[in-house]
């Protein structure tokens, strides 16, 4: 099956089993703009757990803050947010579409990468476990011709996007040949800066009324509040702030359902040190925040590093994480030195000093920061993507099966009266009361018991409960697994110890190395 169909299949399931629905659905939707639903914000929820308590849990640190999403509009005007937080526009005159000029490069980069993966697969298919995948793609033809291409317009694209030559855009887009995906045409205008912030007003009355933005970021948040927190909390370097926030971009082009959103969450660190140790911590949270995605178990193989040859005016160091999405290989998460630049703005805008005061070198100096950026939503569609699977059983039949990370499952244990009388019911609740303290567990009496199986799959329930007649009579229950279907007699009293160290949090975080 085609990826694009997958897919497709995905953002299907999604709203079909109450993980995200189309904003204002009864209106027809709101474009570029999602709602969570049951299951979907147990998931979201989880994955900000996760991350929350990797952070200032593991980490004795850093702790946490929630700042406002209203800040005062100089706030963005010393960030850079103001003169530069700007997409390249393109409009085609045949379709009247309007398109990100960089999304369109990145798109045919994109083409040229899905071209020399064709020729592996192609290959492999043909020699089997002889097959050489790094020797194939150092000498066929087919793939080096379409690399020299891809390093090309690579190279191009990043001086263009790195000097905000917007000529250059149009011009790579001419050269590549690049068409309107609505119309097939060509006939491009020129490419225009466009600022992403949402504007609003704040005050009592218009003529009173000042012009203040939706933050697009949570970051400032935190820089803006680093004196507060570090002179409260008795803060020494290093030492980092974390937190979880939503923000705000006027996407343009927003696309591949909550990959890229008006209104999305992000999970944001900064580390604040010494200037002369940050590439030592910028390794250190790069080769961590990998080992936090793998330690769910979702394929090393399914990431990757993209490292920054092009940097921002501010930044010494940058990569991203990017994770394999039915679409490509996709940003998910970035780290950045940033320098001092972020606390050395606030404090010429702000007109306050903002230093630290090191003792043990007995003087001021603005430190180091290194972040770490994370999208919730991007996160969630990287789980979603991994785990959603169609599985062929052995009786000819189908199941479609979430097999979600156990401890990000929206709901961990279901229990299920084999039917819905006998004095089953009450006992499948009591079972309900016990464990439900501990994780999320649900009951479901309705339709038989292989249908019910069956939803619980497709919502990633890792374990389900099946209370029967003998139930009552030795308090054992039949404990089945979601990835296996195994299904195995165990005591009531057992069920816990056996699926909570499962599904908790913790039993993730254990895998976790902390400096």
């Amino acid at each position: 099956m085609a990826q694009e169909d997958v897919f497709k299949k995905i953002v299907s399931h999604c709203k079909e089993y109450g993980f995200v629905f189309p904003s204002s659905d009864i209106y027809d939707g709101l474009a570029a703009v999602y709602d969570y639903g049951q299951n979907g914000v147990e998931l979201k929820n989880n994955i900000k757990q996760y991350w929350w308590q990797s952070m200032v849990l593991l980490h004795n640190n850093i702790v946490g803050i929630d700042s406002a999403i209203f800040m005062h509009p100089t706030t963005w005007k010393a960030s850079g947010h103001v003169d530069a937080f700007n997409d390249p526009l393109i409009d085609n005159r045949d379709s009247k579409k309007r398109y990100r000029a960089d999304v369109l490069i990145e798109d045919q980069l994109a083409k040229y990468e899905e071209k020399m993966d064709k020729e592996v697969a192609k290959a492999a298919k043909k020699f089997g476990d002889s097959f050489d995948e790094a020797k194939f793609r150092e000498t066929n033809p087919r793939v080096l011709e379409n690399q020299r291409k891809h390093d090309e317009l690579h190279a191009r694209f990043a001086e263009a996007m790195e000097s905000n030559n917007l000529e250059e855009l149009k011009q790579i887009i001419i050269d590549e040949g690049i068409v309107c995906p609505i119309s097939g045409s060509k006939n491009w205008t020129d490419v225009r800066q466009f600022n992403l912030m949402f504007s609003t007003e704040i005050g009592a009355s218009a003529d009173s009324a000042s012009k203040i933005y939706l933050r697009p970021e949570t970051a400032q948040g935190i820089f803006v509040n680093f004196l507060n927190v570090q002179k409260t909390g008795r803060m020494k370097l290093p030492f980092g702030i974390a937190q979880i926030g939503k923000a705000f971009r006027n996407e343009i082009v927003a696309r591949q359902f909550v990959f890229r959103m008006r209104e999305f969450e992000q999970m944001e660190m900064q580390f604040f040190c010494q200037p002369g140790t940050e590439m030592e911590w910028f390794n250190y949270w790069k080769q961590y925040r990998l080992a936090w995605h793998q330690a769910l178990g979702m394929g090393n193989d399914n990431y990757r590093y993209h490292d920054h040859e092009k940097l921002a005016h501010y930044a010494n160091a940058a990569t991203d994480i990017e994770f394999r999405m039915p679409f490509g290989f996709k940003e998910v998460e970035g780290i950045h030195s940033r320098t001092d630049f972020d606390l050395s703005q606030h404090e010429k805008y702000s007109g306050r000093q903002i230093k630290y005061f090191d003792p043990e070198r007995n003087e001021n100096y603005t430190p180091y920061v290194v972040e770490t950026s994370i999208g919730v939503d991007r996160m969630f569609l990287t789980v979603m993507c991994h785990s959603y699977t169609e599985e062929q059983l052995e009786n000819g039949s189908t199941r479609v099966v979430l097999r979600l990370p156990e401890p990000l499952a929206p709901v961990k244990c279901a229990v299920l009266p084999l039917v819905n009388k006998d004095g089953l019911p009450e006992k499948a609740q009591e079972i309900v009361n016990d464990l439900k303290f501990h994780f999320n567990t649900t009951i479901e009496a309705k339709d038989t018991i292989g249908k019910r199986y069956r939803r619980q799959d497709a919502i990633g329930t890792p374990f389900c409960v099946t209370v029967d007649g003998d139930t009552l009579n030795d308090n054992c229950v039949t404990l089945r697994h979601r990835d296996t279907m195994e299904q195995e007699r165990v005591p009531i009293a057992k069920l816990r110890e056996i699926i909570e160290d499962r599904v908790s949090i913790t039993s993730v975080l254990k895998k976790l190395d902390v400096k």
